[in-house]
C-alpha cells in the first residue's frame, strides 16, 4: 500500500538533542576530549562585574573553532550554518529553540581578547597531542607562506615626506570622497616616506619598466596602473598588510604566516603572523626562542631544525649553535667561502693567492646594505702576471671581504650535504608543505578576514588549533582500530598455531596405530 506523509507541526515536542547525535559524530567526539573551562579564569579580567551578560567565552571559542573546521571565514555565514546543524548546536551547548549569538558579537569579542588568550588555547591543544604521543619534539620543520590580507591594492595611498604630511592630509580630506567614508587607521609614522634617494630612484626606474611590461605579469589588470612599493605606499584600511609577491603570482597585500611542524605526526607546534615585506631569515630567531620555550614547558627536548634556504644567514647559524640546535638549512647561492682560486689558512686566518702571495686579515666591518658583519682581507700586491685580471685597471692592492660567520657556514653546508641532511630535506618537503596546503584549502586560512597584524595572528592560531584537533581525533580512532586489528591478528595466529600442532599430533597418532596394526598382522 502506498504511503503518503503529511507534515504538521506539533504544539508540544519531547526532544533531546543528545539522542539525535550519533556516538561516532565528529563534534560529539570533540566535545568529549576538548575541555575549555580554563578560559573562564583567563578571560575574567576582560568582563565587568555588573551589567548585561555577554557571550560565554567557551561558546565564543567553540564557534570560532567550528568556523575553521568548516572552512567558513564569514561570521555571518558561520551563525547561519550552525543554526541548521544539530551536532554543532550540541557542541556549543545550545538547544534547538535557543537563538545563537549575533554575528557582530563574534567580531567584537575577537577584538576584545588579546593574542595571549588564543596562544594559550593553542598550547593547551598541543599538550593534548603531546599526551597522546603525537609529538616527539626532537625535529621541527619551519616554513613560511603569504596569506592574503583583507585589504585591496586599490586602497593604497601615497606616502609623503614628514614636513609635507599635514598639508597633504588636509588637501586629500577635502578632495577625496573615500576619506570621508573610510577611517584612516595608519599612524603618522606609517604615512611618512622613509625611502632614501637611491631607493626612490630604483622605484622610479622600476615603474618605467612596469608601465611597458605590465600586460605580461600575472594578475595584470588595467594598463595604466603604476608600480607600488611598501616604501612609497600604504593602506589606510589595514596599514599592517604589506605588498608582497611570489614568482608566478600577482602582487597583493599579504601577511606572512610562519609555521613550525613536528615531523612525527605533522602536528603544528608554532604559528604566528608577521609582516610580509621582510625575509624569513629575519624572523628565525624570534620563532626559535618562542618554540623552544614552549617545548621545554611540556618536557620535550628539541635537537634538529629543518628549513629551506630562505632562513639561511651566518647570524642564524651562529644563533642556532648557541642554542644547542643542529640546523639543516641550505646556504643561499650568493655565499662564497672566499675569492675564487684562493686557499684559506684557518690557523693564521689569511688567504693565499695562486701566486703564493698572502692576503692577511685587516678588520671586521658592518655592511651598510645588508647590516651583516664581514671580515676584510687586504694586501698590497707586487709585480704579478695576474694583476690585470685580479686587480683590474685602477686598483693597487688586493682587497676582498668574506662573511664573519664563515666557519658556521661551512659546518652548516657539511650537515646539509651529509646522508642525514639529504634525509632531512625529504622530510621537510613531505612535512610542512602539505600542512600549509591543508590550512589554506580546508581550514579557512586562504584569507585573513580581520584587520591588523594582531587580529591576523589570532586567525592563524585558530586555524592551527582546528588542524591539530582533527589530527588528534584521527590519531585516537586510528590507534583504537589498529589495536583491535593487532589483537585479532594475534588470536588468529594462536588458533592457526594450535590447529597446526593438532594436525601434526593427529597424524603422528595415526602413524603409530598403523605401525601397531601392521605388526599384529605380521
Amino acid at each position: 500500500m502506498q504511503g503518503k506523509k503529511i507534515y504538521q507541526e506539533k504544539l508540544f515536542n519531547n526532544f533531546q538533542l543528545s539522542d539525535r547525535i550519533p556516538k561516532e559524530n565528529f563534534y560529539r567526539r570533540l566535545l568529549e576530549v576538548l575541555d575549555l573551562t580554563y578560559l573562564y579564569e583567563l578571560t575574567k579580567r576582560y568582563y565587568g562585574s555588573s551589567g548585561q551578560k555577554s557571550i560565554d567565552p567557551v561558546v565564543f571559542f567553540k564557534l570560532c573553532l567550528v568556523g575553521y573546521l568548516e572552512n567558513i571565514i564569514s561570521d555571518r555565514k558561520l551563525i547561519a550554518h550552525c543554526s541548521m546543524r544539530l551536532d554543532m548546536l550540541f557542541f556549543i551547548g545550545y538547544d534547538i529553540d535557543e537563538p545563537l549569538p549575533w554575528h557582530s558579537t563574534i567580531s567584537r569579542r575577537r577584538q576584545l581578547f588579546p593574542e595571549a588568550i588564543f596562544e594559550a588555547v593553542f598550547t593547551k591543544v598541543l599538550e593534548l597531542c603531546i599526551d597522546k604521543g603525537m609529538v616527539s619534539g626532537h625535529t621541527q620543520v619551519m616554513d613560511s607562506a603569504p596569506v592574503k590580507a583583507n585589504a585591496s591594492m586599490d586602497s593604497l595611498e601615497l606616502k609623503v615626506p614628514e614636513e609635507e604630511l599635514e598639508a597633504y592630509l588636509s588637501k586629500v580630506r577635502v578632495q577625496s570622497y573615500r576619506d570621508r567614508k573610510v577611517i584612516n587607521k595608519a599612524t603618522k609614522e606609517q604615512q611618512t616616506l622613509t625611502a632614501n634617494p637611491q631607493e626612490l630612484q630604483a622605484i622610479q626606474s622600476r615603474n618605467k619598466k612596469w608601465s611597458k611590461e605590465q600586460d605580461q605579469r600575472p594578475g595584470a589588470g588595467n594598463k595604466g596602473r603604476e608600480y607600488t612599493s611598501n616604501k612609497t605606499h600604504y593602506s589606510p584600511t589595514d596599514p599592517d598588510a604589506r605588498i608582497s609577491v611570489k614568482p608566478g603570482k600577482a602582487r597583493k597585500r599579504n601577511y606572512m604566516s610562519q609555521l613550525s611542524v613536528d615531523t612525527v605526526h605533522h602536528v603544528i607546534s608554532d604559528i604566528k603572523a608577521y609582516h610580509a615585506d621582510k625575509k624569513d631569515t629575519q624572523y628565525l630567531q624570534d620563532i626559535t626562542i618562542r618554540l623552544q620555550r614552549r617545548l621545554r614547558k611540556t618536557g620535550l627536548v628539541w635537537e634538529h631544525l629543518v628549513a629551506d634556504t630562505g632562513y639561511s644567514s651566518g647570524e642564524n647559524y651562529a644563533f642556532l649553535e648557541s642554542q644547542g640546535l643542529q640546523s639543516y638549512i641550505p646556504a643561499h647561492g650568493t655565499y662564497k667561502g672566499g675569492p675564487d682560486g684562493f686557499i684559506y689558512n684557518k690557523e693564521q686566518d689569511h688567504y693565499l693567492c695562486p701566486q703564493g702571495e698572502i692576503i692577511p686579515f685587516k678588520k671586521v666591518f658592518l655592511d651598510y646594505r645588508t647590516k651583516t658583519k664581514n671580515k676584510e682581507y687586504r694586501s698590497s700586491c707586487k709585480v704579478c702576471p695576474l694583476a690585470a685580471s685580479c686587480l683590474g685597471n685602477t686598483a693597487k692592492e688586493k682587497k676582498c671581504s668574506v662573511t664573519y660567520y664563515r666557519a658556521e657556514y661551512e659546518r652548516a653546508i657539511a650537515r646539509v650535504n651529509s646522508k642525514q641532511g639529504r634525509y632531512m630535506k625529504k622530510k621537510r618537503q613531505s612535512t610542512v608543505e602539505p600542512v600549509f596546503g591543508t590550512l589554506k584549502e580546508y581550514l579557512g586560512l586562504r584569507k585573513v578576514n580581520t584587520l591588523g597584524i594582531k587580529q591576523a595572528n589570532k586567525v592563524m592560531h585558530m586555524a592551527a588549533i582546528a588542524y591539530n584537533l582533527k589530527k588528534y581525533l584521527k590519531f585516537v580512532s586510528k590507534t583504537a582500530k589498529s589495536g583491535a586489528r593487532s589483537l585479532a591478528l594475534v588470536i588468529f595466529k594462536i588458533k592457526s598455531l594450535f590447529g597446526h600442532y593438532s594436525w601434526i599430533l593427529s597424524g603422528a597418532n595415526f602413524r603409530v596405530q598403523w605401525e601397531n596394526s601392521k605388526e599384529r598382522h605380521s
